[in-house]
């Protein structure tokens, strides 16, 4: 008996680490350990791959009298999930002498005790990594073989249960073994989100309506104000069908970070929208744990984070959000090691300006920063840019049949327009959308007439504006400029940006 090795991957969030699973029989008392940092799931894989051993036409290594080690390195990563089953299997068969193989096929998934092989998550960031390290084709469970069919340069193989992955390799011809190669991106469809709430279901809040397209041609972050039952959640759904739909690097992305985190089992190119709970801990929307995981910031990712009742979130939940906001990253440092996950999203808050009964308050502004003083910091307000009011609507607009007018299509056209332009003015600059440009992106790629600079010095010296709100009453601007088709910003356009200004009082 000789020292089998296999390789398979170990998944992170947008990658994966190549690991090497050594299997070495030698004479003793029974005994079958794992070593190499290994999770309490790849712990218990020693019964799940005896088991599945057993039913596929093997002796059962438990029946054998013989010490079993099996290595992964390298030692000092955390190796966790069940993705370890089929190759830990397969290096056991090979040390024995059951198979020969010594090819540089990447084996992944989850055995069951009757020898049928499991999806596993992670599978998109496990095949592309292996791409990447120049493998040229990965085993995966048939559940996981859409997902996989996604990363490119791979052979994609396709099995049902252990036995058909032994079958394969000892070249048997009735095998029934798929072979799937990789599908090019193209064929997943370019969808809009199909919300059931769309603009033309709310009746009124045309200002607000305005400002949530504004929001989505240049990805701007918005919050919604207004007193109880006047449509702010309504809107915030009503915004999930107007961002366009992914490119092919964006949903590649997406993919890879929800499959981490939980199974995919559909491919869409509509963008993720996530509405954690206001009690949800400050890890679980932030991130974080003992071995780094991401959490509702990163799950929006190229999406829309919507956060109800903003304000009754924890104040450190809050204060996190300053990093992902500026950088469309968060850093998670702890002890065991550290983090650096995307979190690139359009922040949609609505909240509430004051927690009693609705007494007729008309500046939704004071009474916010009245009720809910110091826990709404002033450096989060401050990366907010548009600020949406959302008074009462009166009874008889209330009271008027539905409009035939169907203004999400007429939103969706102007955007995609706005989009277009963006991205023709910035491109090479590895953005794409106006909301994520930088002062440099400013500086290079907007000509503001002398007209326009004396609006824009005179507005921020009434108003008080910081430096990180002059440049975004400019990006805001630009926006305008763009759903209305001008190549230059005017005068028109920074005045209605200043309406969405967030009020200090």
């Amino acid at each position: 008996m000789s020292i089998a090795r296999i390789v398979t991957v170990q998944p992170h969030v947008l990658s994966g680490t190549i690991i090497t699973i050594e299997a070495d029989i030698s004479r003793g008392l029974h005994s079958f350990t794992i070593v190499g940092l290994a999770g309490k799931a790849v712990e218990e894989a020693r019964d799940r791959v005896s088991s599945a051993i057993k039913h596929s036409g093997f002796p059962s290594p438990k029946s054998q009298n013989h010490k079993i080690t099996v290595s992964l390195s390298p030692a000092d990563i955390k190796k966790e999930g069940p993705v370890f089953d089929l190759p830990i299997a397969i290096a056991y068969l090979v040390a024995t002498g059951e198979l020969s193989y010594s090819g540089d096929t990447i084996f992944v998934g989850e055995l069951g005790l009757d020898g049928n092989l499991r999806g596993v998550k992670g599978i998109l960031n496990i095949v592309t990594a292996a791409s990447a390290a120049g493998y040229k084709e990965v085993v995966v469970p048939i559940e996981n073989s859409l997902e996989a069919a996604l990363a490119p340069g791979i052979t994609i193989l396709t099995a049902s249960s252990l036995s058909e992955v032994i079958a394969h390799l000892k070249r048997d011809p009735s095998s029934t073994q798929n072979h799937l190669r990789s599908a090019p991106l193209t064929a997943v469809p370019e969808t809009w989100a199909t919300g059931k709430t769309l603009l033309e279901d709310i009746r009124g809040q045309e200002s607000a309506k305005r400002a949530l397209i504004i929001a989505a041609a240049g990805r701007h972050n918005v919050i919604l104000v207004g007193p109880p039952g006047t449509g702010k959640t309504m809107l915030a759904k009503a915004f999930q069908n107007l961002l366009p739909p992914l490119s092919r690097t964006e949903l590649l992305e997406v993919i890879a970070i929800h499959s981490l985190c939980e199974r995919v089992d559909t491919i869409t190119t509509t963008p993720p929208f996530r509405s954690p709970h206001h009690t949800a801990s400050h890890t679980a929307l932030v991130g974080g744990g003992t071995h780094p995981r991401p959490g509702e910031v990163t799950l929006a990712h190229r999406g829309v984070l919507f956060m109800d009742e903003f304000p009754e979130f924890e104040r450190r939940s809050l204060d996190a959000l300053r990093q992902p906001l500026e950088d469309r990253v968060v850093s998670i440092s702890r002890v065991q090691g550290n983090a650096l996950f995307p979190a690139d999203f359009i922040l949609v808050a609505a909240m509430n300006p004051y927690r009693g009964l609705e007494d007729g308050t008309k500046n939704l502004a004071r009474a916010m920063h009245e009720t809910y003083h110091g826990k709404i910091s002033g450096p989060i307000l401050d990366r907010i840019d548009l600020w949406i009011e959302v008074p009462h609507v009166a009874y008889e607009t209330l009271q008027q049949p539905r409009t035939v007018k169907d203004e999400t299509s007429e939103a969706r056209t102007a955007i995609t327009t706005a989009r277009v332009k963006q991205n023709n003015r910035l491109k090479g600059r590895g953005i794409k959308t106006n909301g994520e440009m930088s002062t440099r992106d400013l500086d290079d790629c907007l000509n503001l007439s002398p007209e326009v600079e004396s609006l824009l010095r005179q507005s921020s010296e009434r108003l008080n504006l910081s430096p990180r709100g002059y440049h975004r009453l400019i990006k805001i601007a630009r926006t305008i400029a763009d759903l209305a088709e001008a190549e230059e910003i005017l005068s028109s356009h920074v005045l209605e940006a200043l309406q969405y200004r967030v009020p200090t009082a």
